[in-house]
This record gives C-alpha cells, structure tokens and sequence, in this order.
C-alpha cells in the first residue's frame, strides 16, 4: 500500500468520523426535545390519575418504528430495541410524576 493510500484512507475516515459525531449530536438533541414531550406527557397522565403506560400505543410504535427501519435500511431488531428501552425510560419517568 502506498503512502498516497493511507494519506486517502485516514481522510475518508476522518470524513466518516466527522459525520458521525454531528449525527451523534442530532441524536442527543433530538432525544432531548423528545423526553421533553414525554415529560410533559407524564405530568399531564398524573394530573389526571391516567396509566403510566399504553400498551396499543407502545405496540403499534414499535411496529411503525420497524417499518420504518426497513425502509432505513436498518436492522429492525436493533430499532425495535431502541423504541424499547426508551419507552422503558418514558414510563419509569412516568411512574416518577405519579408519585
């Protein structure tokens, strides 16, 4: 390999790895503007004594977040995963309001 190789390979990498974080970034502020929303969501269900949970909203989200995946060309296990544990989150801070 040349060094006119390697000199191409770490700039494609530093490329990729600039992309990378700024996705990274839009990540962590969009699951910010969504706990968020969700927040509110929990005080709203405590104010009015509703369930902390919706199991058909969380099924068919999950269903929708699969779809939507495929059509991402993303390994749906891996984002029906991710819905999973941020419900999780959703609902623990739910709990959280109604106590």
């Amino acid at each position: 390999m040349s060094t006119d190789d390697i000199t191409r390979a770490a700039q494609i990498l530093a490329d990729h790895r600039e992309s990378i974080d700024r996705l990274d970034a839009i990540l962590v502020y969009t699951l910010g503007e969504r706990f968020k929303h969700t927040q509110a969501v929990g005080k709203l269900k405590a104010t009015h004594d509703l369930p902390p949970s919706d199991p058909d909203r969380e099924a068919k989200q999950i269903e929708r977040l699969e779809w939507l995946a495929k059509e991402a060309d993303l390994d749906p296990e891996l984002a029906k995963k991710f819905l999973t544990f941020i419900i999780s989150e959703v609902i623990r801070h739910h709990n959280q309001h109604r106590k």
